[in-house]
């Protein structure tokens, strides 16, 4: 967090108030305009802006930061993962964050089933931590990567095995409590908990439950997703008398959570998933609650709507994924075939997946489902707000028919999927929140529906809580009088009202506090043509919805998204957190300053452009283009950081030093190059990569002379390409002569082409001369910001290379970060010229190319084990599934590593980004190389990749290119493949630059 000297923009008092908090807590206490900004919004419509941010140490922490706020009279909110739908985790005083310090695992008792943590506990750590006893936590939440079990207990939430595990107030068994007032207390079960309270709250409790016992008995539906209002009727005598229970779910307008005992289950031994198919929607609900008998783990709910073709997936127009458990995968697979033949004639077709990775792979189009819901299919918006209703299970079918009835009347569109055995039902609506009759419609709606869930006798919220989103109309449900019981209940536990006020009871209403209120009504002007928000920059950062998929701090071998956050642990370098800064500088109201805001531009200088959000995002948020966009905009008339110039005019100092490249490689072994470098804004602890003393282009120039080995027929062909004439009729390719390829490793352009060749196709490069030097995908200009160099650039790239590729000719590109530059950066920032367009559709990747161009060929053998880094814009917009396919026809057995390597471009090479450059590496790339056996193959076909694994292990990767390359020359001499002698291998430590 930023330090109390940070203060332009903050409220009057609070910088007093600030003072005071900082003397009082050991944590970190700020009020700066960045950080408070990262805490106006959770992920629902709402937003507040809070006038402190303090990361508590301890409980002391809080006891403390509790009495200045009490002092002030300033409300408190307290804050998990940030991930409520509800408005919950927004507040105008003073946010205490858990996920900072709080997140330990005090114990862990195997034998006993139970686990005592602090509220910042993320979720999965929990898992991880009981799972190495057998058991796990019952409830587990899409969001379970990220949310934190305070957030948990604060909303009672539930999770796709609560058929099973139910709530998280059925597992939670004791709770840890400061309240307002600063009164510390334990809530557990029984009477003897509700003896130990202070008096006050120990008569108040009585007095409150012994006056009101018949109509807490009778005011509560029964069902087991009931998540609205307060739960006093597990107050009652009957019900054990259970406090925990009861405070639970409170959303913090209680008490502030410090420590929570929770029960852990032990999951059976082995699942199996069974996916049944339904003809539509309806049929599906109406069967879940029939599936109950055969005590599923799971059974959950979703329609073609969402999951767009289906791939994978039976026959069907709606599924319901029920997972089925077993002391062996024979017992669970037997389980799941007898619920397949229960199910019966409703089906229209069944699967049974028993692969762990089949899987994981359907479980993710579920957990992605809170994100890819908030675009329709023709990428209008959709929001939360009714979220999670949920109604007794066997009345699901009826209420979905009414509710697409009420959605028609309404003239409004969702995509309900959710916890079908459950009755709950998440939908993401397409709810207009920027215009009055818009807001207008929502309210209607919102009205209408909770009357239509009530007539279901179901609960407005069924997992995520009231939190402003719907407590407003809890009356509708449980009415006046039950209300009032709710209201004396917070007022007995915080009479001074200062936990999360506006929340649950006397709530503020439920289109006030809109957090697209303040953004600006026009579309700002932009340089990126951003097609899929039609545009509008305020559009594209709306995507943001904080579902926080970014704030995932494991590392995965299927997503990039987000490293920076990994390394740092900080909200401002996630994703989500720079989404916020965004919005913020659009709203204008904490940060002030627009375009040349110092706070959004100290969160981006961490972002690695790595694009992983691009494709892991849920919602498709693509913090590189915003990164450029904001660059822009910042510098735009003022002096640039000196990185700009030295690497983000790469192309053309590389294109100057090439004549002289022998000079400047014995210049960069010199003391000189630590000037070099302090004058480019290079880190010291960087080497400098050694120049080629021949460029790629200039080697195929001589090869194509009419002396030269690929000229023997000579000189002829396409007007603007160069390449062999009078060979037969073979399938024609534009081989990008790319800036890293032609001037740092020409070696795997020269490879490139002798594959290709070897796999009969015609290779081309774009015509020689002075013209084909100026040829650049403009990707280190985007990077940068530099975007009016960047389209001169690329309209010069167009202008050459449209009339070669008209008639479908592909463009083979060997560095996957030029190839995405040209298939996506290309377009968007030429959004005005078709051309582009027609350029981005015609490039591949070395493996495409050989697929689709020459699918018969087969590689040669080189049957060695593999490690390496695939590229993170390989990943996120070219995909890697033909390398996959290449390398695993070619005998290179093992994956490579997700996440990034680090380098990400001129980022690593950037004084300031090296220690977080090493950390995003040492994550997954730098032990998997360290741990390779000798002779593995290390492969990474962008050349930051290559560049990083070599700085920091001494050992050279190589591009799939060079390695088949290799291979080819092997089988042509008459080997059988495999390395050359003398090839390189995981174990060679190449001399340095």
């Amino acid at each position: 967090m930023a330090d109390l000297t940070k203060t332009r923009g903050t409220p009057d008092g609070t910088r007093e108030l600030a003072r005071e908090l900082a003397d009082a807590v050991r944590g970190e206490v700020s009020v700066a305009a960045g950080d408070r900004a990262l805490m106006t919004m959770d992920a629902s419509n709402y937003r507040r802006v809070p006038r402190a941010v303090v990361a508590p140490r301890d409980a002391e922490d809080v006891a403390a930061a509790l009495r200045v706020c009490r002092e002030h009279g300033v409300p408190v909110v307290p804050r998990g993962g940030g991930t409520s739908i509800a408005g919950q985790a927004t507040g105008v005083g003073v946010v205490l964050d858990f996920t900072r310090h709080l997140r330990r695992i005090v114990s862990l008792d195997a034998e006993a089933g139970t686990a005592v943590v602090q509220p910042g506990v993320v979720l999965d750590d929990l898992r991880a931590a009981a799972g190495a006893h057998g058991l796990t936590f019952g409830p587990d939440p899409s969001t379970h990567s990220r949310c934190t079990l305070g957030g948990m207990i604060g909303n009672n939430s539930c999770g796709s095995h609560s058929v099973a595990w139910g709530t998280t107030a059925d597992s939670v068994r004791a709770l840890e409590v400061l309240t307002y007032g600063g009164e510390r207390l334990r809530a557990g079960r029984g009477a003897a908990a509700l003896d130990a309270l202070p008096q006050r709250l120990r008569d108040g409790v009585r007095d409150l439950v012994n006056g009101d016992l018949a109509l807490l008995r009778t005011g509560y539906p029964e069902l087991p997703r009931r998540i609205s209002g307060y739960a006093l009727d597990a107050l009652l005598p009957e019900k054990g008398i259970d406090l925990a229970r009861a405070l639970t779910g409170s959303e913090g307008t209680l008490g502030v959570l410090t420590e929570a005992t929770v029960a852990l289950v032990r999951p059976p031994a082995a699942k199996a998933l069974a996916v049944l198919g339904y003809a539509d929607e309806s049929a599906a609900a109406e069967a879940a609650h029939t599936l109950l008998p055969y005590r599923p783990l799971t059974v959950e709910g979703m329609a073609v709507d969402l999951v767009g073709d289906a791939t994978g997936l039976p026959k069907g127009g709606a599924w319901l994924f029920v997972e089925m458990g077993g002391g062996t995968p024979a017992e669970a697979l037997a389980r799941a075939e007898e619920l397949c033949r229960g199910a019966g004639a409703a089906t229209t077709d069944h699967l049974v997946v028993t692969d762990p990775a089949r899987q994981r792979a359907l479980w993710r189009v579920r957990e992605d489902a809170a994100g890819t819901a908030t675009r329709m299919p023709d990428g209008s918006e959709a929001w939360p707000g009714w979220e999670d209703c949920a109604v007794p299970p066997e009345r699901l079918g009826a209420y979905l028919r009414d509710f697409r009835a009420l959605l028609a009347q309404h003239g409004l569109r969702g995509t309900p999927y959710g916890h079908f055995g459950d009755g709950c039902i998440h939908v993401r609506i397409d709810f207009d929140l920027l215009t009055e009759p818009g807001i207008r419609r929502f309210r209607e709606f919102s009205c209408d529906l909770g009357d239509l869930v009530v007539a279901h006798g179901g609960s407005l919220s069924g997992e995520h809580g009231d939190g402003q989103a719907r407590a407003e109309l809890l009356p509708k449900m449980y009415g006046g009088e039950l209300v009032g019981l709710f209201e004396r209940f917070k007022d007995l536990w915080d009479p001074a009202g200062g936990l999360n006020p506006g929340m649950l009871v006397r709530p503020d209403r439920m289109d006030e506090n809109l957090r697209f209120a303040p953004l600006p009504r026009k579309p700002v002007d932009v340089e990126f043509g951003y097609p899929h928000d039609s545009g509008d920059f305020s559009a594209a950062v709306r995507r943001c919805v904080g579902v926080a998929k970014c704030r995932n701090s494991a590392p995965s071998t299927t997503a990039v998204m987000c490293p920076s956050y990994r390394a740092t642990g900080e909200e401002r370098h996630s994703t989500r957190g720079r989404a916020r800064l965004l919005h913020e500088m659009l709203a204008g109201e904490v940060i002030t300053d627009g375009w040349r805001s110092e706070e959004v531009r100290d969160a981006l200088d961490l972002c690695l452009s790595c694009k992983g959000c691009r494709s892991d995002c849920p919602v498709g948020v693509d913090m590189a283009t915003y990164k450029a966009e904001f660059l822009h905009h910042h510098y735009a008339g003022r002096l640039r950081p000196a990185s700009h110039y030295s690497m983000g005019r790469l192309p053309r100092w590389l294109r100057a030093a090439a004549p002289v490249a022998p000079l400047l490689n014995a210049l960069a072994r010199t003391p000189l190059a630590g000037a070099g470098k302090r004058l480019g804004g290079i880190a010291p602890q960087r080497a400098i990569p050694e120049l080629a003393t021949e460029a790629f282009v200039r080697w195929w120039s001589k090869r194509m002379a009419p002396e030269g080995p690929g000229r023997s027929e000579g000189v002829a062909g396409s007007a603007g390409l160069t390449g062999p004439a009078g060979a037969p009729e073979r399938p024609v390719l534009l081989l990008w002569p790319d800036t890293f390829t032609n001037y740092l490793a020409p070696e795997v352009g020269r490879a490139a082409v002798r594959v290709l060749e070897a796999a009969g196709l015609d290779v081309r490069l774009p015509e020689a001369g002075r013209r084909r030097a100026s040829l650049c995908c403009g990707l280190t200009y985007v990077s940068t910001g530099q975007l009016d160099q960047a389209r001169a650039v690329m309209r010069r790239t167009v202008d050459a290379l449209d009339p070669l590729l008209a008639d479908g000719t592909p463009l083979t590109v060997l560095e996957p970060s030029c190839a995405a530059a040209l298939r996506t950066d290309l377009p968007e920032l030429l959004s005005d010229d078709p051309r582009a367009a027609r350029v981005a559709a015609s490039v591949r990747t070395f493996a495409q190319t050989l697929e689709e161009q020459a699918p018969a060929w087969e590689p040669p053998r080189v049957d060695r084990p593999a490690v390496g880094q695939t590229h993170c814009h390989q990943h996120a917009v070219l995909g890697e599934a033909a390398e996959q396919r290449l390398r695993a026809r070619a005998g290179l057995d093992g994956g490579l590593s997700g996440g990034c390597c680090g380098l990400a471009g001129n980022f690593g090479f950037e004084r300031g980004h090296y220690d977080v450059s090493v950390a995003c590496a040492e994550e997954q790339l730098l032990p998997s190389v360290r741990d390779a056996a000798p002779g593995t193959e290390v492969l990474a076909d962008g050349f930051s990749c290559r560049t990083q694994i070599d700085q920091l292990t001494g050992r050279r990767a190589r591009h799939l290119a060079e390695v088949l390359a290799e291979a080819v020359a092997a089988e042509a001499a008459g080997g059988t493949g495999g390395s050359l002698p003398g090839g390189p291998s995981a174990e060679e430590t190449p001399p340095q630059p």
